[in-house]
């Protein structure tokens, strides 16, 4: 096995850029000439603006510009679109058209938020900026707002969109209704749920920001921007801008996190491209923390009712789910696609239940727009069925494990196709299930639960199991450079926000190709590179660009073949290729891909008619997703006396194929577990009903979990690969915080249950805990 190749623990390269601060950051780019761009934000959840008055603002020291929403509308620039309809078209009942609203980069007659941008200033200094922002005379007239999820569609409710009745933007409907209802009239026994998925804050540890500039003689724009997507962004921002694609650069420096808010497109990233050319500078603006808790997008925030159908054995026969689903004042990029069709399809997870049919209200509200977060959907259908799965085992007397032991998918039913239409095409959750329950130690659980009693706190144990489906653009490119300096460059189509992307794609390379792992150069988001790219999202990275690396060696290997059997003077048949050394069979003459690429740079060294060098480019294509899976099982401590919640252990057996780079796969899931924790446990997205403002605004009130917050970590995998692509591997960059979430739920309620506790929301606060456990 090659030190540096696939399944090798190799330490990551870009550890000095990220932890040591050797890289560069949005927050480190400057242009020379730049101004500075801050933008005013909405105090009310929704006003109708009545005038805006720059004047003592505009006089003010240092100030460039100030623009506002009759500005915007003036040259004619787009709004924010979704584009949702690409990937689904959705309706309203009867057939009616879905409703989009449209997201104004700068709203002229009304806000529908707080923080919603309505002006931008344009300063030398950020400090200047933000004085005249302050300087603006803004008048409101308050209206009514609408925060909550579950009251978006009452009858008193304010409208937020004439164009929405009931503030419904889709309806989504999805599985066999009539197979569904008929095994719930069959059912010997019915368990329901009634379930409300907490609103999230993304927060990654580095804000968003823009660094816009324009080049007149070439009437080109520059965006700097920390995305998740360059191509993505460069469409939609050259949509919005009403210009060519080519006619726009995104740059995407190192980014510090992500999560897939900065998948999409926010408004002061068109802003600062047209602000740069309109004043003829570059615009820069960096986001402060404030401002992101107000404007990047939310997510998850469900409000659902669920209900499992079994027959006298215990087996599921139907799932019936009915979901309202928050999508914001407005509809984000890809808003729609969470809650509807990546939330619907993965309602099988891992149990073979018939019949399935969901229906999922997207509802407008007075809030910041969602859009997908870590999981984009699938976190929210596991958090459904395994608490529905828990309650089960607890109403039938089986508990949490004969009950899924009944009901889950077997290995010899692969490929199964579930009722939602997605094919699990390879996997064991059965050995996945027995393994996390030996390693747990359940079944010694009772005696560890006895010394917590004794110490006067309660102990829980849960249990989830889960299955993900990955997505994302099915297209990814790269190009592989032999440069003049001895090395090699590798760039790829995706943009990592911190996962290792360019240690596990040299991997890769050196797997395929024998280029000394060292020798690897790895670059990513800038859009002139190469003419497409599928960004980072949906865990679609590592095999995408693997399947496009090993498609791009191949074309090299084939070409190196001939250029060695000139070199060497022998028949190209004869050429061997193995660990980066092309050899004539059965000697010892051999020469290797570096030598054999300065070859190739000397026209005199060709065979007639080859082309000089052995760069190359290719272009993956990858259809059908990847199905990592798993079971995961965590122990609490409760205290009853406060509420303090304590996570004990957490053991979690994964397939995710092959493994690539086992230490950075466990840097993922941990990561992703963590994000599940503070969902479960310490996250707390808080809109005040009347005033509809944030009142989770600041880390003084929103928490996070910290590293002395996390458990004892046991993570292990079954490997089971899965044909999809060729190396066999699944991704696994969203997976640990799909099952953490429900399982942490289920250990609690397991742990209350001794005080009558049946079902409790998150999240699982000190205070939340106790009154919980005292009111039973």
């Amino acid at each position: 096995m090659q030190k540096f190749g696939i399944g090798q623990s190799v330490k990551r390269k870009e550890d000095n850029e990220l932890l040591l601060g050797e890289g560069t950051f949005q927050d480190d780019l400057n242009l020379p000439g730049q101004a500075h761009a801050f933008f005013l934000r909405s105090p009310h959840a929704h006003a109708d603006i009545e005038s805006i008055d720059n004047a003592r603002a505009s006089a003010m020291p240092g100030v460039v510009a100030i623009y506002s929403g009759a500005d915007v509308t003036a040259d004619g620039l787009g709004t924010l679109p979704c584009v949702m309809d690409a990937f689904i078209p959705l309706t309203r009942p009867g057939g009616i058209p879905r409703y989009y609203p449209p997201n104004p980069l700068l709203p002229e007659a009304r806000v529908r938020h707080v923080g919603e941008a309505v002006a931008m200033v344009i300063a030398e200094t950020p400090a200047q900026a933000r004085d005249a922002a302050e300087a603006i005379d803004v008048t409101y007239r308050d209206l009514p707002c609408v925060v909550e999820t579950d009251r978006a569609e009452a009858p008193d409710a304010p409208t937020i969109w004439p164009e929405a009745p009931g503030n419904l933007s889709f309806f989504w409907e999805h599985g066999d209704k009539s197979a569904t209802d008929e095994a719930f009239d069959k059912a010997e026994r019915v368990v329901s749920v009634d379930l409300i998925n907490s609103r999230v804050i993304v927060n990654p540890i580095e804000t968003r920001g823009a660094l816009g500039s324009y080049d007149e003689a070439g009437g080109r724009y520059t965006l700097h921007t920390n995305t998740q997507h360059p191509f993505e962004t460069r469409a939609i921002v050259a949509e919005i801008l009403h210009c060519e694609e080519s006619e726009l650069r995104i740059l995407s420096p190192i980014i510090g996190g992500g999560f897939g808010m900065k998948h999409m497109v926010h408004i002061e990233q068109p802003m600062v491209a047209w602000a740069a050319r309109k004043i003829g500078r570059p615009v820069r603006w960096m986001s402060e923390r404030g401002e992101g808790f107000l404007s990047d997008t939310q997510a998850r925030d469900h409000v659902t009712h669920a209900e499992l159908a079994l027959d006298g054995e215990a087996n599921f026969t139907g799932l019936r789910v009915r979901t309202t689903a928050n999508l914001g004042a407005y509809v984000s990029n890809l808003g729609p696609v969470s809650p509807s069709l990546l939330y619907t399809r993965m309602l099988a997870c891992a149990y073979r239940t018939p019949a399935i049919h969901a229906e999922v209200r997207g509802v407008l509200t007075n809030t910041v727009f969602t859009d997908a977060y870590r999981g984009a959907g699938i976190p929210e259908s596991a958090y459904v069925v395994e608490r529905l799965v828990d309650k089960a085992g607890r109403e039938t007397g089986l508990g949490a494990v004969e009950i899924r032991r009944r009901n889950v998918i077997l290995a010899a039913q692969m490929p199964y196709v579930s009722p939602m239409e997605i094919t699990y095409d390879s996997g064991d959750f059965e050995k996945n299930l027995e393994d996390c329950i030996s390693f747990a130690d359940w079944f010694g659980f009772p005696q560890r639960r006895a010394l917590a009693h004794d110490r006067g706190k309660l102990r829980g144990i849960g249990m989830a199991l889960y299955v993900e489906s990955t997505v994302g653009d099915t297209n990814e490119s790269i190009t592989i450079q032999f440069n003049d300096n001895d090395s090699v460059t590798l760039t790829g189509g995706t943009k990592s926000s911190g996962q290792g992307h360019g240690t596990v794609f040299s991997q890769f390379l050196h797997e395929t190709l024998g280029v000394p792992f060292e020798k690897i150069i790895y670059e990513e988001g800038d859009t002139d590179t190469l003419p497409q790219g599928g960004g980072s999202g949906g865990s679609r990275s590592t095999y995408m660009i693997g399947v496009a690396v090993k498609m791009g060696a191949d074309k090299i290997i084939e070409k190196g073949k001939r250029l060695a059997a000139h070199l060497l003077e022998t028949s190209e048949a004869d050429i061997r290729f193995s660990d980066g050394n092309f050899t004539v069979a059965g000697t010892d003459r051999s020469i290797d891909v570096m030598a054999l690429a300065v070859a190739a740079r000397d026209a005199a060294k060709l065979p007639e008619g080859m082309e000089p060098g052995l760069d190359e480019s290719a272009q993956s294509e990858v259809e059908d997703p990847t199905i990592p899976n798993g079971c995961h099982i965590v122990e609490v401590e409760v205290d009853p006396d406060t509420g303090a919640l304590e996570l004990e252990t957490y053991t979690a057996v994964n397939d995710f194929g092959r493994v690539i780079n086992p230490q950075l796969l466990e840097g993922q899931i941990q990561g992703g577990l963590a994000q599940g924790f503070g969902q479960a446990i310490f996250e707390n997205c808080i809109y005040d009903p009347e005033s509809g403002q944030l009142l989770s605004g600041s880390f003084m009130d929103y928490c996070l979990p910290r590293a002395d917050d996390m458990p004892e970590f046991f993570l292990t995998n079954n490997e089971h690969l899965t044909e999809q692509n060729s190396f066999g591997l699944k991704g696994c960059g969203e997976a640990g915080c799909i099952p953490s979430v429900p399982a942490v739920v289920n250990a609690v309620l397991d742990a209350l249950a001794v005080r009558g506790v049946e079902t409790i929301d998150m999240p699982l606060t000190p205070e939340r805990i106790w009154r919980a456990a005292q009111a039973s």
